[in-house]
């Protein structure tokens, strides 16, 4: 039982990290039905903007504090936004009309000049954080489960809480629903997509930094190749709950976290990948739509 609570706990802390990821993944293609392969690099390079922003704060008085976190975490989070935003102005608007293969082939080229950019700017290794998440918590039926742990986990589930009361709950929430079925009739009501897309960017890839930051402070390193199979792995998490569904980028991701989680206790930790990537190519034979997902007539 305690191993199997244990797990648990691991798999929900990894989970959450696949989930806000994925979030963005099921958020661009909802909107404009792309594959954004260049959405995990932006988990990186929150993780990296956030060693820079924490980096100046350690020497100072709330450097360390849960406060300097906290307000690095907010500035990198914007800030990867912004960027996010900038992408999708430069990089994808004048696309959205092109065949789909053309936004695809972008979306990698992107990824590569985020992973290489920020290999030139902090270097090819393996980079130490300047801040770690305590190891103090309590035991619960012979499991260890830390405070970080429960706190990430909350943090993480805040976030997605509050995307869920902006999309069901906001104007422009409601512009993202109906761009998502119909792109040129809303467009015909006077809603201005490409602010829309734009916003939508915004929060996915923001989403997608403070994932970045959690699993940094939590883990303790950084590389610039670490978004790659990041961003594979909550592509899977997506599909795994209906990519395009907010609530199935949650719970595929929760899912897709236990059950690595569970496959890397049995297995071991070089079967984890292996078990990630057979679950999707399983889900996309049997069923592609994923388990919230709905059959649409246009699927890349």
């Amino acid at each position: 039982m305690d191993i199997i609570i244990q797990t648990i706990g691991d798999g929900l802390v990894l989970g959450a990290f696949y989930s806000l990821i994925a979030l963005g993944y099921t958020m661009v293609y909802g909107i404009i039905r792309l594959l954004n392969f260049a959405h995990g690099d932006f988990y990186m390079f929150g993780a990296f903007l956030g060693y820079t922003g924490l980096s100046f704060l350690t020497g100072g008085s709330i450097g360390s504090s849960l406060l300097g976190i906290g307000v690095v975490f907010f500035i990198t989070i914007v800030v990867v936004g912004l960027v996010g935003m900038g992408v999708e102005r430069v990089a994808y608007r004048p696309l959205l009309n092109a065949p789909r293969l053309s936004l695809l082939i972008t979306a990698l080229g992107v990824g590569l000049a985020l992973e290489y950019g920020s290999m030139v700017a902090w270097g090819p290794n393996y980079v130490s954080y300047p801040v770690k998440l305590p190891t103090t918590g309590f035991t619960l039926l012979g499991a260890n489960l830390t405070y970080s742990q429960i706190i990430l986990v909350l943090v993480a589930a805040a976030l997605m809480f509050a995307l869920q009361k902006f999309i069901h709950g906001t104007a422009i929430g409601k512009a993202m629903r109906a761009i998502s079925m119909d792109q040129t009739a809303t467009s015909l009501m006077g809603v201005n997509i490409y602010r829309v897309i734009a916003i939508t960017f915004f929060i996915g890839t923001a989403l997608a930094a403070s994932a970045g930051i959690m699993s940094a402070v939590y883990y303790g390193t950084i590389n610039f190749m670490m978004g790659f199979i990041m961003g594979l792995k909550a592509f899977t998490a997506a599909v795994l709950g209906g990519i395009g569904n907010i609530k199935g980028a949650m719970l595929g991701g929760f899912m897709l976290g236990i059950l690595e989680t569970f496959g890397t206790m049995f297995m071991g930790g070089a079967w984890k990948d292996v078990l990630a990537f057979s679950i999707l190519i399983l889900f996309l034979i049997f069923k592609p739509t994923g388990i919230l997902g709905k059959q649409v007539t246009e699927r890349m």
